[in-house]
């Protein structure tokens, strides 16, 4: 059933001798999980892999609702993307009405990429020979070269930048300045 769903029992209010009994409402209050959100009769979970694990298989357990474990794996070869859904038939919420009968448990990947220098600059040519090769680029005088630095939006700067307009070599700027005749 659903958030809000109702619930009447008609006529099992309380009972009196000379009155009608009134109809008792059960109104439906679906309570907030730490691992799963639903959507309809489906259930939606995220689920952190690492990188070896999305470029080369993994198994993994999942506890459901109804305290059952299930074993989900993926194969060696097959790549899994940071983003990237799958389902499982029948392992979302029972349909009202029709209890055998359940949604999708769907899965949401998040890859784990590894922290910064976490593999020595001599092993690097090693694992670029296990993955597909990266597209080479054809320089030209006429382009220029620049660096990345870690952006954070939230501070809207780049990390180890200063402002571009605040000083120079020369001193401070006093701004732009118009000749008039």
């Amino acid at each position: 059933m659903k958030d809000g769903q109702k619930l009447v029992f008609h006529g099992e209010g309380d009972q009196e001798p000379d009155l009608e009994p009134g109809d008792v409402i059960i109104v439906l209050d679906q309570k907030d999980h730490s691992v799963f959100q639903r959507r309809g009769h489906d259930l939606i979970m995220k689920m952190k892999i690492h990188l070896s694990e999305s470029l080369c298989g993994f198994k993994r357990t999942i506890e459901t609702l109804d305290n059952r474990v299930l074993i989900i794996t993926s194969r060696p070869g097959e790549v899994i993307k940071h983003g990237d859904l799958k389902c499982i038939l029948n392992e979302g919420m029972p349909i009202h009405k029709s209890p055998l009968d359940k949604g999708y448990l769907i899965i949401q990947f998040m890859v784990m990429f590894p922290d910064h220098q976490w593999l020595p600059r001599e092993k690097l040519p090693i694992l670029e020979a296990l993955l597909p090769p990266r597209e080479e680029v054809m320089i030209t005088d006429d382009m220029d070269q620049v660096e990345l630095t870690e952006f954070d939006p939230r501070e809207k700067t780049c990390r180890n930048s200063r402002e571009v307009y605040e000083e120079d070599e020369e001193g401070p700027r006093t701004g732009v300045q118009c000749q008039t005749s």
